[in-house]
């Protein structure tokens, strides 16, 4: 009952705070209404001579690059963040690194950028690229730390370096799902670089607001349809393979417990047949 009371006190509090009454929430569902019938039937025709399609990809373009980039930086970094393979003194200030990325959101990185790198795709792609290093840098490092520890004992005992134990006993284990996390990531950072457009950072975004300022809702429907296509286009794409590395990854990884169990019943002789 305790937490109740506080849910509910907290979003009262939250709703006094955007000073919307209930006469506004009232109008709101026939308000919404009236734009969406504006917005049918779709001018594709005027979508199309105004480069949409063109535009729509430009998005799909920032948001790879960007994903490249954090990729690239995130993944090094997440090494020396994880508690199993790096000390304090050097995990430490790259946790608060990754904090401290996450906690700048996308539209203020490209609101800083532009100022340097000007108006267009090149700033959103960098936005979204420095973004991701913080969620990418996170999401791999809770997967170093998910290793097992066997293989790095292993290369230890054998007399092996700091790297040979990250290159054979931790990269294997964590390059599949590190790698269905960049893939999510290149999900959200489709949205995201449409989002970026609105600011002048690249993509059909740009579009969007212009359409929505002069009230040309046919237009601006078209645009966020060609939009909603490709976005669900890519989330599906992206998702089929994801759940293919995760599957090969565990199929790999019961073929790999198999082969241990029968290289153990051959060593210790459990696996011989008995005497005649």
């Amino acid at each position: 009952m305790a937490v109740v009371v506080v849910a509910v006190v907290a979003v009262a509090w939250s709703a006094s705070g955007l000073g919307v009454g209930l006469d506004r929430l009232a109008r709101a569902p026939g308000d919404a209404w009236a734009v969406f019938r504006q917005m049918v039937p779709p001018a594709f025709d005027e979508a199309m001579d105004r480069g949409v399609p063109a535009k729509v990809l430009e998005s799909v373009h920032i948001a790879w690059i960007g994903t490249l980039i954090g990729a690239v930086l995130s993944f090094p970094l997440a090494f020396l963040a994880a508690t199993n393979v790096a000390p304090r003194v050097v995990r430490a200030p790259v946790r608060q690194l990754f904090n401290v990325i996450r906690a700048v959101p996308e539209l203020i990185l490209a609101v800083i950028l532009i100022p340097v790198t000007g108006l267009g795709p090149w700033a959103g792609a960098l936005a979204i690229g420095i973004h991701s290093v913080g969620t990418l840098g996170k999401w791999a490092t809770e997967a170093i730390e998910g290793v097992d520890g066997g293989p790095l004992e292993a290369v230890a005992a054998t007399g092996g370096r700091w790297v040979s134990g990250m290159r054979w006993g931790v990269l294997p284990q964590v390059l599949p799902v590190v790698t269905s996390h960049w893939l999510f990531r290149f999900e959200i950072n489709v949205r995201a670089s449409a989002v970026l457009g609105m600011i002048g950072a690249g993509g059909v975004g740009a579009e969007l607001v212009s359409q929505l300022v002069f009230r040309n809702f046919a237009a601006a429907g078209a645009v966020l349809l060609m939009t909603i296509v490709v976005v669900l286009a890519i989330d599906t794409a992206s998702a089929a393979v994801r759940r293919r590395i995760i599957r090969g990854a565990a199929a790999r990884g019961d073929d790999d417990q198999d082969r241990n169990a029968a290289v153990l019943a051959d060593l210790t002789g459990l696996g011989r047949p008995g005497p005649a």
